[in-house]
């Protein structure tokens, strides 16, 4: 197996004025050279923090690296210089952000937007410059690429405004790609091509991509392999049709039954979880979901559940897959 980026019992921490904030909790999981991981969960349970770990982006402090190894192309990226970082950011990984207005820079035209990153890395002229930009922007799907290279991105729409982005950080021919909930805020029509334009980007020039989104319905068809994160940690992983198909944690069952379907009756109403995500600044002591699962034992509240193997890669924290089961009440 390929892996062009491994993340090993990676732990992030953020010290406030409060106390530590446990951020991210001793997550692991590989991207395979060419296949695209999404990793999924509610907003504040750590996929953020662990997208800009990998691209060093957390000030230092408040964030604190407690533990762990993030290895990209056999090399730990923990141990890199901001020099260092600085010629693999942009280069060798690049991001596409949440929110492309607050991204791009309003005062800046696209062209020079797109072309600014790849003359950080290697010397191009002027003319090579604008065909560049022009290329990517076809490459994108953006019309008269020519006349949008010269305008301000307010000129822009939200959806134009993500390919934008997407054409930003592809321009150097990354090796990996995260994308930030890349269809936040987008319509659903838009936020499928969005989608189909990464698949075609990721096939077209072999890139590797982490796809972050809260919504599982949105990586259907995207992903190959899905990680999915609950206070700070994994706690499922596996082949996309692995857990889509035969879920093993009943928060994943959750977050699928939230989905909703296109054969649901009018009236019906859509899941929900109820309850919150538990407080990172003290960490529970045993299965974070316990406070929230309608199938929570005794073990679950006073010890950290194993990582459950279940064939073909598929894994789970959870004790009701563990072959000795304690329940509130006693033994079952």
């Amino acid at each position: 197996m390929d892996n062009i980026l491994e993340v090993k019992d990676l732990a992030v921490s953020f010290q406030t004025f409060f106390g530590e904030v446990e951020a991210v909790r001793n997550i692991s999981f590989n991207v395979e050279r060419g296949k695209t991981i999404a990793i999924v969960g509610e907003s504040g349970c750590g996929k953020s923090v662990t997208a800009n770990s990998i691209m060093q982006l957390l000030p230092k402090p408040p964030a604190v690296y407690k533990n762990g190894e993030i290895v990209f192309n056999g090399e730990n990226l923990l141990n890199k210089s901001e020099s260092e970082m600085t010629k693999i950011r942009g280069n060798k990984i690049s991001m596409v952000f949440q929110d492309p207005m607050t991204s791009l820079n309003p005062t800046m035209k696209v062209g020079k937007q797109i072309v600014e990153g790849v003359r950080k890395h290697r010397k191009i002229s002027n003319s090579e410059g604008k065909k560049l930009a022009i290329d990517m922007l076809k490459l994108v799907s953006v019309p008269q690429p020519e006349k949008r290279i010269n305008q301000y991105p307010h000129e822009f729409s939200g959806g134009m405004r993500q390919r934008v982005m997407i054409a930003i950080a592809m321009a150097s021919k990354p090796e990996l790609l995260i994308a930030d909930e890349p269809t936040t805020a987008l319509d659903v029509t838009v936020q499928a091509q969005i989608l189909d334009l990464m698949k075609k980007l990721k096939d077209e020039m072999n890139t590797s991509i982490i796809i972050i989104t809260h919504d599982l319905g949105v990586v259907a068809d995207i992903a190959d392999e899905l990680a999915v994160m609950y206070a700070g940690q994994i706690i499922e992983k596996g082949k996309l049709n692995e857990i889509y198909y035969n879920t093993k944690h009943p928060y994943t069952k959750k977050l699928l039954a939230s989905v909703p379907k296109i054969n649901m009756d009018r009236n019906e109403e859509l899941h929900s979880i109820e309850g919150s995500p538990p407080d990172l600044y003290i960490p529970p002591k045993g299965c974070s979901f316990y406070d929230r699962c309608d199938k929570a034992m005794r073990i679950c509240e006073e010890h950290m559940p194993e990582f459950i193997d279940h064939g073909n890669g598929h894994c789970s924290a959870c004790w009701l897959n563990h072959p000795q089961r304690v329940s509130k009440g006693g033994v079952e």
